[in-house]
C-alpha cells in the first residue's frame, strides 16, 4: 500500500508541474503579461525556461528518475513563483485574498516536495549502506 500511495502522489505532484508547464507555451501571451505585471525581468527567456523546466522535470517524476533532486528543483522553483508571482503583500482586496491563498497552496505544494524528496534521499542512502555492507 504504501508503493501504491507513494507512487499516485508522486505522479500528482509531477501533473501539477506538467500541465501548467505545457499551458506556459499555449497560453504564450498571457503569461507575458502576468510576469511583466509583475516587473519580471527577461519575461520571454524566464517564461521559455520555467515551462521547459516543469515539463522535463513532470515528466522525470512520472518516470521515477532522478526524483530526490528534481522535487528539490521544483522547490526551488515554487518558492521563486511564490515571491515573484503571489506577492499578495502587495495587493489588496480580492486580487490580494487570491494571491495570498495561491501563495498558502504553494506552501503546501512546497512541502509535498519536500517530503517526497526527503523520502527518495532516504531510500538512496539506505540502498547504498546496504550495498556497502555486501
Amino acid at each position: 500500500m504504501n508503493t501504491v500511495l507513494l507512487t499516485v502522489g508522486r505522479i500528482m505532484l509531477a501533473l501539477y508541474f506538467l500541465i501548467p508547464g505545457i499551458m506556459k507555451f499555449v497560453f504564450w501571451d498571457m503569461h507575458i503579461g502576468l510576469m511583466e505585471k509583475h516587473n519580471m525581468p527577461f519575461v520571454p527567456v524566464l517564461l521559455a525556461a520555467a515551462g521547459i523546466f516543469q515539463v522535463v522535470a513532470a515528466l522525470l517524476l512520472i518516470a521515477n528518475r532522478y526524483t530526490a533532486i528534481v522535487a528539490l528543483l521544483l522547490a526551488g522553483l515554487v518558492l521563486v513563483i511564490n515571491v515573484n508571482l503571489h506577492d499578495f503583500w502587495n495587493l489588496t482586496g480580492l486580487e490580494g485574498a487570491h494571491e495570498m491563498q495561491n501563495f498558502i497552496k504553494n506552501l503546501g505544494i512546497f512541502a509535498g516536495l519536500l517530503v517526497l524528496s526527503g523520502h527518495y534521499w532516504s531510500s538512496l542512502k539506505v540502498a547504498n549502506t546496504d550495498s556497502i555492507e555486501k
